[in-house]
């Protein structure tokens, strides 16, 4: 009897020991040796949106903060060449005689993961069947163009094509039934002529863009540099709540406004199940005094004195926490603050001989970006989220 109890007693345990095996799965090296980058993916895991991610009700330890690294010259960048015929001539710096390539070669790499190199070929399959719309100024524009040129090389001339639609345009990928799009609303929210034609800034209203928003798969928005120009170079003359009528206020108190419109949008108007939203921060300007305006600028930065938060993100970010749409942030000013070296500056237009010698007179973009160049690296970023 003793024998059979102690045999029972054996049994039980194995048991327990087997259940045990099979119901508790083990920890993934992934999630625990994430310095030892064995697998480029391993900061990116299924459901693990916390990669830059400001959401409401939680906050999460993210695994790899992508805004913490350094630039890596790299040769075997560019992933294209300004050949590609859907740039902008304003952005085509080495057509436009930028005697300089070195910009075209730095990507960007995080201290405790990697980005993974754009591949056209995955980014299509993984977009197979879906509209991905990016959203906002001219700058988003630049990105836009950007992404056009990483994925258009693998797809034959007759299988692609451009349509335009009011403020919209779109790349169609016609094989992958995939359509890569830009709208503009630098603002986001409705600027329209009242009387005596006045333009009049609705902080309260978004339905006139919003509408082009509906039915896509990935949005992604920027909006920021519109809501900081100054007095001479604002695009309005009045902001208007309801029925108020201001012609003063706070920038950012402004921006705060006109972001919880499209918040507030987004929390009635999307389904999460069905669509991904991503807000990429604001592109650095280098157009101060003291080494950073952007004439002449060959490499970047090597580093900051001091570590600014711009306003505007922070604004941004108090928003969506707010939200209960999950909003994916996607950090692109810290790192681009490194790039003075990545503007047009008077390589905007192509010039003469005779402009040449005196291109100091001219005034530089420092604000938009040369291409192929740093918006690339932010793709690569959308493209691993996504």
């Amino acid at each position: 009897m003793r024998e059979t109890k102690l045999q029972l007693h054996y049994l039980l345990f194995v048991s327990i020991i087997f259940i045990f095996l099979c119901v508790v799965p083990p920890v993934k090296s992934s999630e625990v040796e994430l310095e030892e980058e064995q697998d480029e993916y391993s900061w990116l895991n299924d459901e693990d949106g916390q990669v830059n991610m400001v959401q409401s009700h939680q906050s999460s330890k993210r695994k790899c903060q992508l805004s913490d690294g350094k630039w890596v010259y790299d040769q075997s960048y560019p992933l294209y060449d300004s050949s590609c015929p859907y740039l902008s001539a304003a952005v085509t710096c080495q057509k436009n005689g930028r005697p300089d390539s070195d910009y075209e070669k730095w990507r960007w790499k995080p201290n405790r993961c990697s980005i993974p190199r754009f591949d056209a070929l995955k980014f299509l399959g993984k977009m197979r069947r879906k509209r991905i719309m990016l959203v906002g100024d001219s700058i988003m524009r630049n990105q836009w163009e950007s992404l056009v040129c990483l994925v258009q090389g693998v797809i034959p001339t007759a299988r692609k094509r451009v349509t335009y639609n009011g403020p919209s345009m779109a790349f169609h990928a016609m094989a992958f039934e995939v359509s890569i799009e830009f709208t503009w609303a630098p603002l986001l929210v409705e600027l329209n002529k009242g009387a005596a034609n006045k333009r009049i800034l609705h902080l309260d209203l978004i339905e006139q863009n919003a509408k082009y928003w509906r039915g896509v798969d990935v949005l992604v928005f920027d909006s920021a540099h519109w809501w900081t120009h100054s007095d001479k170079t604002s695009s309005w003359d009045y902001y208007m709540e309801g029925k108020s009528l201001f012609t003063n206020m706070n920038p950012m108190v402004a921006y705060q406004k006109g972001l919880t419109t499209w918040a507030k949008w987004v929390d009635l108007n999307l389904d999460p199940s069905k669509t991904r939203v991503i807000f990429r921060s604001m592109s650095p300007r280098h157009n101060r005094e003291n080494g950073w305006r952007c004439y002449n600028q060959k490499q970047p930065l090597a580093n900051f004195s001091h570590q600014h938060v711009p306003e505007p993100l922070l604004v941004l970010q108090g928003v969506l926490r707010k939200m209960r749409f999950p909003v994916y942030l996607q950090d692109i000013t810290t790192i681009s603050a490194f790039r003075r070296d990545g503007h047009p500056s008077v390589y905007r237009r192509a010039m003469g001989q005779e402009e040449k010698q005196h291109l100091r007179e001219y005034s530089s973009d420092c604000s938009h970006w040369c291409l192929p160049g740093v918006p690339d690296i932010w793709n690569e970023m959308l493209s691993a989220l996504l």
